[in-house]
């Protein structure tokens, strides 16, 4: 476990997308996607029986296989989407933490060493919630993580100097040290977290089950003398509104599911620096 030392984030730190935007566009694609494959699976229906004239099939095992498929592949995309949401927030529980153990433990060097290094540490800490307040400004809170770079550099030297000077405690190098590691992880965890994702190749699979169904859905319904529009749009709509919302949940800073609530806890952590 070592340090990250300045520009050691990926570039592509903080690159989100918008889940309101860019679920709502892929929602309601989808949705509109699913009613014309109904439509088109009753079509081809109809046009296969009147050219052939045998009777429409029950749904068999190919209907079903598909059916389970898309429901499985719903089940584990939505289960992993709030797996990663919840583990931000273990995340963001760690370095409040972190931060509030390595601000404890400046107690251990000389008096003379503590102001400026508590100094440094309540800037520090003001970056690191200033870069998810300031989201969905990406190139505010890209700003703030160079900050809170800068600021882990001066951070660490001066928490060695402290520990090296000669009224410095025994073994204070060894608690504080690994304590201000520790700080830095957790904030290149949380970082990196942002772009921990399922592959895109998952929600084009998605879909295409989700279209694919509706079409032998639509196939089979060409038996029924009447069109069932509530059935119908009642399935795309929850369709639909699903992948909504695990692209949300999958993109917790700007959708309706937020994690703005947790980040109190290093506002309290800010708080507590007298």
């Amino acid at each position: 476990m070592g340090r990250l030392r300045r520009g050691s984030y990926p570039s592509a730190t903080l690159q989100i997308i918008d889940p309101v935007f860019y679920g709502s566009i892929v929602g309601g694609v989808l949705f509109v996607a699913i009613l014309a494959c109904l439509a088109l699976g009753r079509w081809l229906g109809h046009h296969m029986h009147a050219r052939t004239g045998a009777p429409m099939a029950t749904i068999g095992s190919l209907e079903t296989a598909v059916f389970g498929l898309l429901g499985l592949l719903i089940a584990f995309t939505f289960s992993g989407a709030l797996s990663r949401f919840d583990t931000r927030r273990v995340q963001a529980v760690d370095e409040a933490n972190a931060i509030g153990t390595a601000y404890l433990r400046i107690d251990l060097v000389p008096a003379a060493a503590q102001p400026k290094l508590r100094d440094t540490m309540r800037a520090y800490t003001d970056a690191r919630i200033a870069t998810y307040k300031k989201l969905p400004d990406i190139a505010a809170a890209r700003a703030e993580v160079e900050r809170s770079q800068a600021l882990q550099s001066e951070i660490w030297q001066q928490a060695v100097a402290a520990t090296q000077l000669k009224d410095a405690r025994l073994g204070s190098d060894i608690l504080l040290l690994p304590a201000v590691n520790a700080m830095f992880d957790i904030s290149s965890v949380r970082l990196a977290a942002t772009q921990i994702h399922p592959p895109t190749i998952v929600y084009i699979m998605l879909i295409a089950l989700a279209l694919a169904s509706a079409l032998l859905a639509g196939y089979q319904s060409a038996a029924d003398k009447d069109y069932d529009w509530i059935h119908k749009l009642g399935f795309a709509a929850i369709v639909s509104l699903t992948v909504y919302v695990i692209l949300d949940i999958e993109y917790p800073r700007l959708g309706l599911v937020r994690l703005d609530a947790i980040d109190q806890l290093l506002v309290d952590v800010r708080a507590s620096m007298k």
